[in-house]
């Protein structure tokens, strides 16, 4: 498969029998997301402070926010990664869900009476009024942003890749596509564009990866038998309470993978911080973070839900292992293609799932970013210290746009970085769960002072290194995934019983799975022994 210079049997397929339906319900995606943007740029074209800008005045609506603060979570990268997982290692990981509880309860009564009240529209504003130093907010804010544009070039590239298999958009082409209709509405419309038109692709999302789990939950004979074959091939798991950490998921790594996603992807994420603060009042926000916590429920358990219908469709013909997909991911996109084709705008529909999943994720990374740079870096600065607030407001809008720029050329790069772009990706995800450290500790620990956060941070980072390093340099092998058959296939295969996701490239489900967890190291990569280095990735950040 890696190497193979032949195309996958997939290639071109959807592109073929694209009919004018599905090409109708794409196209209304984009038009609606960009339409979002002029409509609010329209409406708020005499209100033009950064607070408008940036936080909607603060008095944005909750369900609408609760929905894009989902949708930022809620990414292409799940849509795809989700299915794919529980499809090859079962639904263990589904658990994670009530980690999520935790997490979100502590942000919700501990971190949110603290941060709320200090009407801050960067969070790591906190971080100078709570340690007394300007040089750790500075460092902080730098983190952030290198983790921001290192996963919007992923959220571009990884469902683009997935994609070009079964449509004729080239990868680059995708790519473009999506950075330029985001770049067009983030930066003309401002966080309510971005709120609204994540309303848009959040649901759009939701409703595609649902009608392609009914219907073929339907042509399975419903969601009993899919279960049941489910059961019959060992994909069904919820409770292994296995204490050792060298498991990949068990019920206590996913506990705790859980509490760490709804803190350092909600908590102590930019982009879902300035949803926070961007309502009236404290229990607003509260509120906001209990419709989140639902909404995801919902939407994940979809997704988990389709990786089990999609294994009971190919249960005896694998497409990965039989080489009609070339990458792990591609799972979701060849189910419809081949088992729903036939239906009119339903393959459109997957695929502006997808892209709305991509949009949503990037127009709030994009604004975040572009937000940072002008509070943390330029707003103090003796030559924008007396701008009006018109001029502020248009120095954030062209932040906005070359943001989303840069963030396009990290897309078309990441395939061709390969190794430097994973390695890449492992060093943020290790400097990721100290920068979250630094805010838990700063708000629980009012004993520890600005050296006790630095000497911390640093000392956790060192062994988030260490640890990636050290899994580079060891190597390891890949999980080993559940059975998979091909004797149902009509080609003829004798040795094909079982597969691993050895051939599987770096930039397909390991990308996918990695950076929307935020872990450190190369998450999918675990050795055989029991040593340091062969902790399951639910313990590292």
């Amino acid at each position: 498969m890696e190497g193979s210079e032949e195309p996958p049997v997939t290639e071109g397929v959807l592109s073929s029998t694209f009919t004018p339906v599905d090409y109708v319900i794409f196209t209304m995606l984009l038009v609606i997301s960009a339409g979002i943007g002029v409509f609010n740029a329209f409406r708020s074209r005499g209100m033009v402070t950064t607070q408008e800008y940036l936080l909607g005045g603060r008095t944005m609506p909750v369900l609408p926010v609760a929905i894009s603060v989902l949708g930022g979570v809620v990414s292409a990268v799940s849509l795809l990664g989700f299915p794919t997982e529980v499809y090859f290692y079962g639904t263990q990981l589904t658990l994670n869900l009530i980690g999520t509880i935790f997490g979100i309860l502590v942000l919700r009564n501990v971190m949110l009476p603290v941060l709320f009240p200090l009407q801050l529209v960067s969070m790591f504003e906190y971080i100078e009024l709570r340690f007394k130093s300007q040089a750790l907010r500075k460092i902080a804010t730098v983190i952030q942003m290198l983790a921001s544009f290192v996963y919007m070039g992923i959220g571009l590239y990884a469902p683009s890749l997935a994609l070009s298999s079964v449509t004729s958009l080239p990868i680059w082409g995708s790519v473009v596509l999506m950075g330029l209709i985001c770049s067009f509405y983030i930066t003309i419309g401002g966080v309510k564009a971005v709120v609204y038109a994540d309303v848009v692709q959040t649901l759009l999302m939701f409703v595609g990866v649902l009608v392609v789990t009914v219907l073929c939950c339907y042509q399975l004979g419903g969601l009993t038998n899919v279960w049941t074959i489910a059961e019959q091939g060992g994909r069904i798991q919820f409770f292994n309470m296995d204490p050792s950490p060298f498991v990949r998921h068990t019920f206590w790594s996913t506990q705790v993978l859980g509490a760490y996603m709804a803190l350092s992807m909600v908590g102590f994420n930019q982009p879902q911080f300035q949803r926070l603060v961007s309502v009236k009042t404290l229990s607003l926000s509260q509120s906001l973070c209990t419709l989140f916590t639902v909404g995801l429920f919902i939407v994940w358990g979809v997704f988990y839900l389709s990786g089990l219908v999609a294994y009971a469709v190919y249960r005896d013909c694998d497409p990965f292992t039989s080489g009609r997909i070339a990458k792990a991911d591609q799972i979701m996109p060849y189910l419809v293609t081949d088992k729903l084709n036939h239906l009119p705008g339903i393959s459109g529909l997957f695929v502006a799932a997808v892209y709305g999943g991509v949009l949503s994720s990037l127009s709030s990374h994009g604004n975040a970013i572009a937000c940072v740079i002008w509070v943390d870096f330029m707003k103090n600065l003796r030559y924008f210290s007396n701008v009006d607030e018109r001029f502020s407001t248009n120095i954030v809008k062209l932040l906005s746009f070359v943001t989303m720029m840069v963030a396009m050329c990290i897309g078309l790069l990441v395939g061709e970085m390969g190794t430097l772009f994973n390695l890449t990706n492992s060093l943020i995800g290790a400097i990721k769960g100290p920068l979250s450290g630094i805010f838990i500790v700063g708000i629980c620990t009012p004993w520890v002072n600005k050296k006790g956060a630095i000497v911390g941070s640093s000392l956790a980072f060192l062994f988030n290194i260490w640890l990636v390093i050290g899994k580079i340099i060891r190597g390891g092998g890949s999980p080993k995934n559940m059975p998979l058959s091909t004797l149902g296939c009509p080609e003829n295969f004798n040795n094909t019983l079982e597969t691993s996701l050895n051939d599987v490239l770096q930039s397909g489900l390991n990308n996918t799975l990695d950076f929307t967890f935020a872990t450190t190291a190369v998450p999918m990569i675990e050795g055989s022994g029991d040593t340091i280095y062969d902790i399951s990735y639910c313990y590292s950040g």
